[in-house]
């Protein structure tokens, strides 16, 4: 037993110089794009990638923990962004003072009505309505509602559009448009997880995309929610602005808030891991039926996860989009906030926190720094290829650097996964 004991100790002492090394040269390789690219752009690389990183810990302990395979990342993201949008940007006075806003209150408390009547016609099977017949009505009665809430809405939304342009913000400070976002993204979360947590991984999958979709149309066709392509901007910071302080000051200080907001979501979500409560979503993870025959409720379980995770990935969102001061549903795709999660977390060890921070920001560097020198290598081929032979380099050459981020993203993923298939730092499981 004490063989085994210090045959464990060997292998923490291994892992815990392992990470050393690798968040040191991480540590290295964000200082050499400040000496290269300049101090502005590595606070502003730093700051985006540990709100990646933030959402990273949300993928990290759906798909880590419990297996949940969600591509839905994007709408939640775009749903915490704008949740903190509205609860921070300033107060809209020409909406409050105009007839639209008594007009959309009314249209809101019908559809509050329609949602709790559907609610409790979809309930009706807790009081002897068969099953099916209780669900068939759901569905005739969701469809009803909707229509009915559709034409309720018109008038007010054309008149907000008409009379004020859009609704505003409440005004708050942004640290609660921070909470805001976290509360919506894991409300929808609960939403999409009620209903699509019982289907299969890939049924699950195609779900989440197709809700991520639905809330991208809504916001981006909601001109008189969200402006529509006309984008709102500036977002308010939490702490002085450049304006305020001077432009390195802001940045630095945003940069530290998203570095403490950070830690204390990995100090907790670690102590949940290793407390039993992670255990047993590990359990789930590995064998549901055998936590099911040991009287764990596996789908309220997953639900939990899946709410947090969720949460956690609106408030990345929002750490987001207000340090770019700006908020256009348009720009949020699936390529930059789904697809790149799931690399960061695959790079980085699936299960493993410390991985999920660690592919987050090194993918993230990878990803932004990729076409500078994509740039610079095209520039040097052209150079040397025009002096040395005489090569007429294409019109676009430059232009195709850009292009070269999925490549690159690609071809790293492709050599992680053939020579650390688990991921950089793979998640460690405990020894006798």
């Amino acid at each position: 037993m004490a063989g085994l004991s210090a045959d464990s100790r060997h292998h923490e002492q291994r892992g815990f110089g392992r990470d050393v090394a690798l968040f040191s040269a991480l540590f290295a390789l964000i200082l050499l794009v400040a000496f290269v690219q300049g101090s502005p752009y590595a606070l502003r690389m730093t700051v985006e990638a540990f709100a990646y990183a933030l959402i990273a810990i949300g993928l990290n302990i759906q798909w880590g923990y419990a297996g949940l395979f969600n591509v839905g990342i994007m709408g939640l993201i775009l749903a915490g962004s704008f949740a903190s949008l509205f609860v921070s940007f300033p107060v809209n006075a020409a909406f409050w003072a105009s007839d639209a806003a008594p007009q959309l209150g009314m249209a809101f408390l019908w559809l509050i009505l329609a949602v709790v009547i559907v609610g409790l016609i979809s309930q009706s099977w807790r009081v002897g309505v068969p099953k099916g017949l209780s669900t068939a009505l759901t569905i005739i009665s969701g469809a009803i509602a909707f229509m009915v809430i559709q034409s309720v809405f018109d008038a007010p939304t054309t008149a907000v559009e008409r009379q004020a342009g859009w609704i505003g913000g409440l005004g708050l400070h942004p640290l609660v448009g921070w909470a805001a976002a976290g509360l919506v993204a894991g409300l929808i979360s609960w939403v999409i997880g009620k209903i699509c947590l019982g289907l299969r991984a890939d049924y699950l999958a195609i779900a989440t995309l197709g809700i991520a979709q639905i809330i991208k149309t809504f916001l981006r066709n909601a001109d008189w929610l969200t402006r529509g392509t006309l984008t709102v901007s500036p977002l308010p910071w939490p702490v002085p602005t450049p304006l305020d302080v001077g432009f390195l000051w802001g940045r630095s200080y945003y940069l530290a808030l998203s570095a403490a907001l950070l830690l204390v979501v990995y100090l907790l979500i670690q102590r949940a891991y290793h407390a039993p409560w992670g255990r047993m979503m590990r359990a789930i993870r590995d064998n549901e039926a055998a936590a099911a025959s040991m009287g764990k409720n596996v789908n309220g379980r997953r639900l939990e996860i899946f709410v947090l995770g969720g949460a956690l990935m609106g408030i990345g969102g929002a750490l987001l989009v207000h340090f770019n001061q700006l908020f256009d549903p348009a720009g949020f795709v699936d390529l930059n906030h789904t697809f790149l999660v799931w690399v960061m977390v695959i790079l980085g060890g699936a299960g493993n926190n410390r991985g999920a921070i660690f592919g987050a920001v090194f993918v993230y560097i990878v990803w932004v720094m990729s076409e500078p020198a994509a740039t610079a290598l095209f520039r040097l081929a052209s150079d040397l290829g025009r002096d040395w032979f005489d090569w007429v380099p294409p019109a676009d050459l430059q232009s195709r650097a850009l292009q070269m981020r999925v490549f690159v993203i690609g071809l790293t993923i492709t050599l992680v996964l053939r020579f650390a298939p688990h991921g950089v730092l793979p998640e460690r499981i405990a020894r006798g």
